[in-house]
Formats: C-alpha cells, structure tokens, sequence
C-alpha cells in the first residue's frame, strides 16, 4: 500500500473546515526566513485556507532579539501561534518555544505542551508528526502493541516525539541514531520510522519482507525533496510513504485540526 498523503490531508482538512464555526487566525512567527522557509509557509498558509482559516505570517529580520520574538509570539488576536523552526543561532530557542502559551501551542513545542503528550495525559495534543504516523497507521490498520518498532534519528520533530508515543503504545522500540547506526537491526523490525534527514539511508537490503515503512524524512538531493529511503524500498514494504507526498502533507493537515481542538476548547472554557 503507497500511502496517498495529500488525498488524507484533504479530508482532514475538510473536516477541520465543516466543524469550524468561524474563520481562525493562525499566526506563523519566522525571523530571516529562507526562500525554503518562505516556500513552506506559502503550503501552510493555502493548507490554511483549505481549513477555514488565516495564517498570519509575522517576519522578523535576522537581528532580531529574544524579547522581540517573544512579544510577536505573544501578541493577541490569533487562535494559535507557530514558531518556524529553526531559528538563528544567536536566539535562546527553547525559552522562545517555552513563551507560546499552551492554550495556543497547536504545534506542541514549549516544554509544558509536550511534557504533557509524553506522559500521555489525558486531552494532551499529538504533534503534528506524531498525530500524522497515527492517521496512517490507524487508516493502514496496523497496530502497535508488542509490535517492533525501530525509529532512525531523534531530532525533536520526529524521532523524539515518535519514540515517546510508540512506547506509549505499547510497541517494543528500537532507536538508531548517527552514535547507534546499525542498521543491521532494521531486519528485525516490523515498522520503521526514520526522521534522520540523510538521502536515501535505507535501501531494500536492510529490510524484511512486508515492513511497514514511514519515512519522515525530508532532505535535498539533485534539486528535488527526497526521503531517508530509497523508493525501491517500496516494494519490499506492505505499507509505504512517499517523500514527497506522504507523511508531510498530512502533518501540516493534523497541525491545522491541532487549532480546531484548542479553538474548541478555548469556546467551551468561555
């Protein structure tokens, strides 16, 4: 099974748009964003759209200070806040991800968001990565418990969250990463899930036969957007994600009902 990402992200989105009962504002904070980050925020604000709402981009130049960043993550008149990642080295990352308030944190990046969703609290948000495996998983009826799982990279935007979840699930995880990479284990598992970044790492040799294989990961190579596995790898796979097209449309999909859950609630606290 090729897995069709942008068809899910469709109707995920459509059913964020049904379900909303006014425009929201999303407001994206960027400081000196790359033509890549500009490209990415242009998806996100037309995903936006699909979704019944307005993605408000607030750019800031590349001297901008910690306090700045932080009054514009701040600023009211928006139903949720993302900080677009990453941010130039001279600002204190975490402290400015700790500032989005979690009533407004679809993203779930500041520490006490994601403290929560690791503890698998009850109403805790899935991020965005995280609640996109879970759609494909849940759509490709695979289940998790006892299941094999091995996860390659722990960057904080895949394989740390991704890990935190499956172990929640009750999957048996094995974590490969650039110090551990072996990836002779890789035959030994069930499902593997790779954020690592590296173009084209896994090839068919390293699989068994009718592995589920959800690639996260998205680098350049020759020009294109390509994933951590070689597309060949699809037909050793009984599911398969494309790069493009597979996991990350879906993501950003799951980021915008991320902002219909916390636009709900904030309703029903009055």
């Amino acid at each position: 099974m090729i897995i069709d990402g942008r068809t899910i992200a469709s109707e995920i989105l459509k059913g964020v748009r049904e379900g909303m009962s006014r425009e929201a504002v999303v407001r994206a904070v960027t400081v000196s964003p790359t033509p890549a980050t500009e490209s990415y925020l242009s998806i996100k604000a037309a995903r936006a759209k699909e979704a019944g709402m307005h993605l408000e981009v607030v750019r800031l130049t590349e001297d901008a200070t910690n306090e700045e960043v932080m009054e514009a993550v701040a600023r009211a008149g928006c139903d949720a806040v993302i900080v677009q990642l990453p941010l130039p080295e001279h600002l204190d990352e975490k402290k400015i991800l700790d500032s989005i308030p979690e009533a407004r944190d679809a993203d779930v990046l500041s520490s006490m968001a994601y403290a929560r969703f690791v503890i698998d609290e009850a109403g805790a948000l899935l991020p965005p990565v995280v609640a996109a495996v879970a759609e494909i998983l849940e759509r490709a009826n695979v289940s998790l418990g006892g299941k094999g799982v091995a996860v390659i990279g722990q960057g904080r935007l895949v394989g740390k969250p991704c890990t935190s979840w499956l172990m929640n699930q009750g999957a048996e995880v094995m974590v490969v990463t650039r110090e551990s990479g072996d990836l002779s284990i890789l035959t030994e598992a069930q499902i593997i899930m790779t954020g690592a970044g590296s173009p084209g790492l896994i090839r068919p040799e390293h699989l068994s036969e009718g592995v589920v294989l959800i690639d996260a990961g998205t680098s350049e190579s020759g020009g294109a957007i390509v994933g951590d596995m070689d597309p060949a790898c699809a037909s050793r796979a009984s599911v398969f994600t494309p790069v493009p097209g597979g996991v990350g449309p879906i993501a950003v999909a799951c980021l915008f009902r991320n902002v219909a859950i916390l636009m709900e609630r904030a309703l029903q606290d009055g």
